[in-house]
């Protein structure tokens, strides 16, 4: 069970299962909450959601329990969202296009990484939770990726991955082009594809060419830990 999946059992949600016009409603809902989190910040009143997802605010509480339920479902959209892109991009054939097919529809991925930021401006349990389901799913991207041949592997995988997560989430974090302040969606798109214009070659770079020119430092640390990473003992 993933972990978005761990914390909707959590919720007090009904056994039924749900008509095709509750799915597409709560799909409605999600979907206004991403946005309006993403202007307005996590704090953002539920009724705005309900008004902008043309509900009354009477079945946010139906479908979702509560604004942490809401939350939730919104991390697991994110992060499905995320995975799909992610391995794609990763995937052994057509990688290239896939990133080139993203970084020309960067207008589509403005609300959830505006909703991300939000999250991270947060800095709360769920995002803690959210940010250990992307570091989850960065190693299983990384993991098939080394199996395919594409991605080499690593002495700590789950290490890596953490790592370059938080890499590219403290990056955005930094970047963030509203502060505390109401983010403007239309005008997103543009500091993403500024933003992106400004990262990719130097982070491609640093993925594909090894930064440092020898093996000196690499191999000075792992004599000094008896050739294992810390907390990762051989058996």
């Amino acid at each position: 069970m993933t972990l978005p999946e761990r914390l909707f059992s959590l919720l007090n949600m009904r056994s039924r299962s749900p008509s095709p016009e509750d799915l597409s409603t709560k799909a409605r809902i999600r979907d206004a909450a991403v946005r309006r989190f993403a202007a307005d910040g996590l704090g953002a009143p539920l009724r705005a959601i309900a008004t902008d997802a043309g509900v009354s605010p009477g079945l946010i509480m139906h479908h979702f329990g509560s604004r942490a339920g809401l939350r939730v479902a919104c991390d697991e959209y994110v992060l499905a969202e995320t995975r799909s892109s992610k391995a794609e991009v990763l995937a052994p054939a057509g990688a290239p296009a896939a990133l080139l097919s993203q970084l020309a529809q960067v207008d589509g991925y403005a609300p959830l990484i505006g909703y991300v930021l939000r999250c991270l401006q947060a800095g709360d349990d769920l995002t803690r939770r959210l940010i250990d389901g992307m570091v989850a799913d960065a190693v299983t991207y990384f993991e098939t990726g080394v199996k395919a041949g594409t991605i080499t592997p690593s002495r700590d995988e789950p290490a890596r991955a953490r790592l370059l997560t938080e890499f590219a989430l403290g990056s955005l974090l930094m970047n963030l082009p509203a502060g505390g302040e109401r983010l403007d969606l239309e005008a997103l798109p543009a500091w993403l594809d500024a933003y992106a214009a400004r990262i990719i070659l130097p982070t491609l770079e640093i993925l594909t060419e090894p930064l440092l020119a020898d093996s000196s430092l690499l191999d000075a640390y792992l004599a000094s830990t008896d050739g294992t990473a810390p907390g990762h003992p051989e058996d």
